[in-house]
């Protein structure tokens, strides 16, 4: 349902407005004057101003030009509502940044016509950006998908194909020569068992970090209670870990998402914040997942352009998927603050989240 703000101070002016629109479908909202329209403008948000000229105090014109410095509400559109019929005024009004224009007494058909333009107008620009705003992320999740396979190949090829190809000529060699003294077969078997137990290592790691079964078979709080481990002992990084115990069962592709952005955040730590301490904490929240990632780093970048890396926006797409938003910011002592919201719904139309 459309938001329609009228702006009016004459109160049989307004009436009127709401007698004309109030059986069109339309959520109708009433300001007195362009102080209490600039107040209430922020929370609402509408999809259509109608705004009279005359006022006093702030008049049409001021409340058009001031509308359009905000840029939450720049692009609203606005139609004025004057009984002036001259030029000037007119070329005052679109100076200011009106959109339309209705002449006092307002027609009831007339009246209806713009609205109903405006408003499917407004719908459409929106489902447009919309529209391309999910082209762009299905683009972005390909590149980042087919970037993790370039990263796996390279991985499988360069470290666990190499060492494969030096565990296998050492048994070659082993083979050919079968006359060593017991002793050093012995000590090359051994050689040979250790290798194979790093590569053993690093296979499973791998796996890991593709789909941990331990996300299917024990459930995401065991599962991030494994990987902070983990990490702690790959890294040396100590995490102080916390989980609300009365989590409940979460859908599947929340457990991933989750999972996702405690790896990508704490991979980050370790590339970019030279901290010494991170602290990881998951709890739910007037039906809020609420997963807080902190260190003791040296914070974000002074340049807020730099803080928006693939890794901050594969994490905000994967979020924005189940209606998740992410924040990031930086204490006043040092190091960063990651929090991500994602809203727990009774039924979730995610399938699959790569």
């Amino acid at each position: 349902m459309s938001k329609i703000l009228i702006i009016d101070d004459a109160p049989s002016a307004r009436e009127t407005l709401v007698a004309l629109l109030e059986n069109e479908g339309y959520q109708l909202h009433l300001a007195e004057d362009g102080f209490q329209a600039l107040q209430m403008l922020l929370k609402l948000h509408p999809d259509l101003i109608l705004l009279d000229v005359m006022m006093p105090g702030l008049d049409g014109f001021e409340v058009c030009r001031r509308i359009r410095s905000m840029p939450q509400l720049a692009e609203v559109p606005i139609i004025i509502l004057t009984a002036l019929d001259d030029h000037e005024s007119l070329l005052q009004g679109i100076e200011a940044g009106a959109d339309d224009f209705l002449r006092k007494p307002v027609d009831r058909q007339e009246l209806i016509a713009r609205v109903r333009t405006i408003t499917r107008l407004n719908r459409y620009r929106t489902l447009l950006e919309q529209r391309e705003n999910l082209s762009e992320m299905a683009e972005r999740l390909v590149t980042a998908q087919e970037e993790e396979r370039l990263r796996i190949s390279r991985e499988l090829h360069d470290d666990l194909g190499q060492s494969l190809t030096t565990h296998m000529l050492s048994l070659k060699n082993l083979q050919n020569d079968l006359t060593v003294p017991i002793p050093v077969l012995f000590e090359n078997l051994q050689a040979l068992y250790e290798q194979s137990y790093e590569i053993f290592v690093k296979i499973r790691r791998l796996a890991q970090d593709l789909r941990p079964p331990i996300l299917d078979t024990l459930g995401l709080p065991l599962a991030i209670q494994t990987y902070c481990k983990e990490f702690t002992n790959r890294t040396k990084l100590p995490i102080n870990l916390v989980l609300d115990q009365a989590l409940p069962p979460f859908p599947d592709a929340y457990n991933v998402i989750i999972y996702r952005l405690l790896q990508e955040a704490l991979n980050n730590i370790v590339k970019h914040a030279h901290a010494s301490r991170i602290w990881v904490e998951l709890n739910l929240e007037d039906d809020c997942i609420n997963l807080t990632i902190q260190d003791n780093g040296r914070g974000l970048p002074v340049d807020k352009g730099q803080t928006d890396g693939i890794g901050i926006t594969g994490m905000k797409e994967r979020l924005a998927l189940v209606g998740g938003k992410l924040l990031l910011h930086s204490p006043a002592e040092k190091g960063t603050v990651l929090s991500a919201t994602l809203p727990l719904k009774p039924a979730t139309s995610v399938k699959e989240v790569l």
